[in-house]
């Protein structure tokens, strides 16, 4: 048995033990087809929508994220944008997603991504409703030119 093998059976072990227990955040990716169109009750949007953005997340490239709400079909909704900084256009290698959660951020569904694939000045994900449910959070993500960005839970 190698060191590595040797050292995760004795950290199981104490664990075991002391009856700690390690909770790993876990995240399910949706592909674009189970978060558009209605599916999973997230709604298609412009990515040009703006919405009142709850967070302001510059990236290294000097682009902005967004996490936005607003109504969108009626409905009160929350989603993601990535959004040209005022010396940068976004270039083609940038993507944007929306995580949702109903427990507070501890796992999550991630929507997206979605790319940056026409050359636009702005990109958003698909749209999720709110909820006034304890726990139910959103957290804007964006890969930018291969630095990642996140806001925080809302």
């Amino acid at each position: 048995m190698n060191w590595q093998r040797k050292a995760t059976a004795l950290v199981a072990a104490v664990l075991m033990f002391t009856g700690i227990t390690l909770l790993v955040p876990s995240t399910a990716s949706a592909t674009t087809g189970n978060c558009v169109n209605g599916a999973n009750g997230f709604a298609n949007i412009p990515d040009n929508l703006s919405g009142t953005d709850v967070e302001d997340v510059p990236t290294r490239s000097g682009h902005w994220l967004y996490l936005n709400f607003g109504t969108v079909n009626g409905v009160r909704r929350g989603w993601a944008q990535l959004f040209e900084g005022h010396f940068e256009p976004l270039s083609r290698n940038v993507s944007v997603w929306l995580d949702w959660s109903r427990d507070g951020g501890r796992t999550w569904i991630q929507c997206g991504p979605f790319y940056n694939g026409s050359g636009k000045s702005s990109i958003t994900s698909a749209a999720q409703r709110t909820s006034s449910a304890a726990g139910w959070v959103f957290r804007a993500g964006a890969m930018d030119n291969g630095e990642m960005a996140l806001s925080r839970w809302h």
